[in-house]
């Protein structure tokens, strides 16, 4: 068990999931959570912190804590995707963006696509540094990354289990995603609700999909990566049906890809390469004419050079 929880993994690997994880924290404070900052408004008699806000105690949400808590947070997470001082600002990015995400969630609603994210940022500064592109092992990244993954599958089986317990088999015969396609529903998904019992079938499907999630765990890394897909497609449709975003969730599940296959620059630098023009016909008329040489003609004299070994010095 101890040598699967810490299974070797290229440092490459570790280093490009850190830069996603990093960067999506940044993109999360400015495109999927803003209306965080929207919190301050309301009243502090509406602000229920969650257990962990309880037994810290965290102060209620103001103004000047949530400004400071932005920008601290966006101006690290920046500088922590460049891999520097992991340890530092990896500590410094989970703190404030636990501290981000009590705020967000105190206020009644609690979104479930987060655990894998905030176990990622728990996890990550305990990987050492790690440079792009490194072919060295490391069981500490192994760790990491390994510990995301079971975050990752246990917010799909638990997930089943929170639907079976408060909602039972009704879950799975009612109006759930029905409900969902005339609150946020889209054409695409209007099309599906047309086919007869088709809802009905999915909702099997989900359940059953998210119980079986732990089977990517005893897969070959082929059938592996192919089950990962899969649960991207999932979400694709979810997306395009009912507009729900699990990105969160998205970004720690990188954690089940050789992200060290992915070179952006390096991918870039050849582009640019290829795309320097050679010399042209006009350019080489440009070029100074040389003279040409004869085959009886004497070599150029050596000056201080050694003489070639088996030949004497000088005509």
């Amino acid at each position: 068990m101890t040598r699967w929880l810490t299974e070797a993994v290229p440092r490459g690997r570790v280093a490009a999931f850190r830069t996603v994880i990093y960067l999506f924290v940044a993109a999360d404070l400015v495109i999927f959570t803003p209306w965080v900052r929207t919190r301050v408004s309301v009243p502090g008699d509406l602000y229920q912190p969650l257990l962990i806000g309880r037994l810290l105690p965290l102060p209620t949400p103001t103004a000047t804590l949530v400004a400071v808590i932005f920008w601290s947070l966006l101006a690290l997470a920046l500088l922590a995707a460049t891999g520097r001082a992991p340890r530092l600002l990896g500590w410094a990015v989970c703190a404030l963006y636990l501290e981000w995400m009590i705020i967000a969630m105190s206020y009644g609603k609690v979104d479930h696509d987060r655990f894998g994210l905030l176990i990622a940022l728990a996890v990550l500064p305990t990987a050492g540094r790690a440079r792009h592109g490194d072919t060295t092992r490391t069981e500490a990244g192994g760790w990491a990354l390994r510990v995301t993954q079971i975050a990752v599958i246990c917010t799909y089986f638990l997930a089943a289990f929170a639907k079976l317990r408060f909602g039972g088999l009704d879950w799975l015969t009612g109006s759930v995603l029905a409900r969902a396609i005339i609150r946020r529903g889209t054409d695409l998904a209007d099309l599906i609700a047309q086919v007869p019992y088709l809802l009905i079938v999915a909702q099997f499907g989900i359940v059953a999909f998210e119980l079986l999630s732990p089977v990517v765990f005893f897969l070959p890394p082929r059938w592996r990566h192919a089950m990962v897909g899969f649960f991207y497609s999932f979400h694709v449709v979810t997306i395009a049906t009912i507009t729900i975003s699990f990105a969160p969730h998205l970004a720690a599940m990188t954690s089940f890809l050789p992200l060290e296959r992915v070179r952006p620059l390096v991918w870039a630098r050849r582009i640019i390469g290829r795309g320097t023009p050679a010399p042209t016909s006009t350019d080489l008329d440009t070029l100074p004419a040389q003279e040409p040489v004869s085959a009886s003609a004497d070599p150029a004299p050596l000056g201080d050079q050694a003489p070639v070994v088996g030949r004497p010095a000088g005509p």
